[in-house]
């Protein structure tokens, strides 16, 4: 991990390969779609690389860090999909689409159909809440890793947690092979 923080383009693809999975879910938690998931992964570690002097790592383990990361690149893609989306509505153009033929589309299509409901739901809390939940409940962070990750107090994340799971039902979706 140190030689990777310093520069060293072999460590931090070790790094990579052996976190990338699980950015990856995290992302696609918080986007519901895969492959948005996969260019959000691709946007962490490229921003990691970027910002390697500042990378904190949390009991050997820079995970809790890259999810910090993750949370931010996935919040950033929220807002510029909506900035699209504005700017596409204004335009009154019909969208083109473009069926996609993979032997995999329908077990996506019902991956994000399951996720929908619950990123609905998950979207009515404050977004420190969301971003709790996100990390412990979703990527499986002990309190101690989301506190690294979202830069605050283990209280904090236990709080925000114990708030949030009182305001909405959590589905039995939140588990790492969604």
């Amino acid at each position: 991990m140190r030689l990777a923080l310093h520069g060293e383009s072999e460590a931090f693809g070790e790094i990579f390969q052996r976190h990338a999975d699980r950015v990856y879910h995290h992302c696609f938690r918080r986007l519901g779609s895969w492959s948005a998931a996969e260019d959000a992964t691709s946007l962490v570690f490229l921003e990691t690389w970027r910002r390697r002097t500042d990378a904190i790592p949390a009991a050997g383990s820079l995970l809790p860090w890259l999810l910090g990361v993750a949370n931010n690149v996935t919040r950033n893609l929220h807002r510029t999909a909506r900035r699209y989306d504005t700017a596409l509505y204004r335009m009154s153009a019909a969208p083109l689409t473009t069926p996609d033929h993979s032997d995999d589309v329908a077990g996506r299509i019902d991956d994000e159909r399951r996720l929908a409901p619950v990123l609905r739901e998950l979207r009515t809390l404050p977004r420190p809440d969301q971003d709790v939940i996100a990390l412990v409940l979703m990527s499986g962070l002990t309190y101690a890793e989301a506190a690294v990750a979202l830069g605050v107090p283990v209280g904090t994340v236990r709080s925000r947690l114990s708030r949030a799971r009182k305001r909405i039902a959590l589905p039995h979706l939140l588990s790492e092979e969604s």
